[in-house]
């Protein structure tokens, strides 16, 4: 008697890469489905590697406790998984953002079907242990020339909150510190400690 296995693993599609002077568009990249963890920068596709379980862990955590909020009051919506955000038009950049919250106004005014052409107000990026401080800067710098009002950086390692309105006014809150909403999500609060603990 023959017994047929099948097997567990799908079909990964294959994606040949444009030429290196050729340059792609956000709803190019969106087209494209599910090619791995990048982001479009100048219209050239910058592959990343996966997070750390840990990254992984604080993102989720920190987007739970925003859920909550936003469930209960309706304000606007919390994305998450990378969103891909609109820096750039014509070449196009879009960013990928650990968490995200816009307004009901602002989601309003979004016209693509695919990447977020609105900045969102509030923005999280969680640090992995590989991440530099200039990259990171270059990132902040171009969410908040969108728009977006408030960037919160979260380093795992130092159990960490940086605040960003922009590049020079910057808050750094720790374990003992409570971390706010204030005016891109107004009446949110939580214990620092809240986002970093198991």
């Amino acid at each position: 008697m023959t017994v047929q296995v099948q097997s567990i693993f799908r079909t990964i599609p294959t994606f040949s890469p444009p030429a290196n002077d050729a340059r792609i568009t956000g709803e190019e990249l969106f087209a494209m489905g599910d090619i791995g963890r990048t982001e479009l920068v100048r219209g050239e596709i910058i592959y990343m590697s996966p997070t750390g379980y840990l990254h992984g862990f604080i993102e989720v955590r920190i987007a739970k406790l925003l859920s909550l909020f936003v469930d209960e009051r309706k304000p606007g919506r919390v994305l998450g998984g990378e969103v891909g955000i609109y820096i750039a038009r014509n070449p196009d950049t879009v960013r990928g953002a650990d968490v995200a919250f816009i307004s009901n106004e602002r989601l309003a005014q979004a016209k693509s079907q695919s990447f977020l052409d609105v900045a969102p107000e509030l923005i999280v990026e969680v640090m992995s242990p590989d991440d530099r401080w200039v990259d990171i800067h270059d990132k902040l710098a171009e969410y908040l020339a969108i728009g977006v009002q408030m960037v919160w950086v979260a380093n795992p390692l130092r159990q960490q909150i940086h605040v960003y309105h922009s590049l020079t006014d910057i808050k750094i809150l720790s374990a003992g510190d409570e971390l706010t909403g204030e005016d891109a999500l107004p009446g949110f609060s939580a214990p620092v400690s809240a986002l970093f603990e198991g």
